[in-house]
């Protein structure tokens, strides 16, 4: 993968690559390059989903991972509606907290916090998911959407869930 054009992908890498310590245009080196380069790789990885929406939750960007995990590719999904991969029963509290969110420009959960929420594939399964949101910003400083780094933790929330269910059903 080769560098990254498009200003949001480029944002949001450097907001990541800033979030986790990473230091964006200071000489050592080229910093510039190296962060491309990181960055890239990063978002051009199968590991984890990386997801950027816009103010409106239209899907702007779509990694590999994405497709690993949703099974939609990035022509299926971009341009679409981040409800493509929400469950129905929780899209009207998603879109409360999403517009709450870019209304004020405040987040309970823009500080690296881990979520946990449910999720949905193309194929209709249901899965868990953690992750973490990251604002997006304009130059100007006006909020223009959100990127969110998600991994499914499906298997082991259900490995979990069995253990729980064995533990209560034994008698101590």
């Amino acid at each position: 993968m080769g560098r990254v054009e498009c200003p949001i992908v480029k944002y949001v890498f450097i907001t990541i690559l800033s979030r986790v310590g990473v230091q964006v245009g200071k000489q050592v080196g080229n910093p510039m390059v190296v962060a491309e380069e990181l960055g890239a790789a990063i978002l051009g990885s199968g590991g984890d989903a990386i997801i950027a929406a816009d103010a409106g939750g239209v899907i702007l960007f779509w990694n590999p991972g994405a497709k690993r995990i949703f099974g939609y590719t990035a022509a299926e999904a971009i341009g679409q509606s981040l409800d493509l991969i929400i469950p129905e029963a929780l899209r009207e509290r998603h879109w409360h907290g999403y517009h709450e969110v870019m209304r004020t420009g405040q987040s309970r959960y823009g500080q690296g916090d881990l979520l946990a929420v449910p999720g949905l594939r193309k194929d209709g399964k249901r899965l868990s998911l953690e992750f973490t949101i990251v604002p997006l910003h304009a130059k100007d400083g006006s909020l223009q959407g959100m990127g969110a780094i998600m991994r499914d933790v499906t298997a082991r929330f259900e490995e979990l869930r069995s253990l729980r269910q064995k533990a209560g059903g034994k008698v101590g």
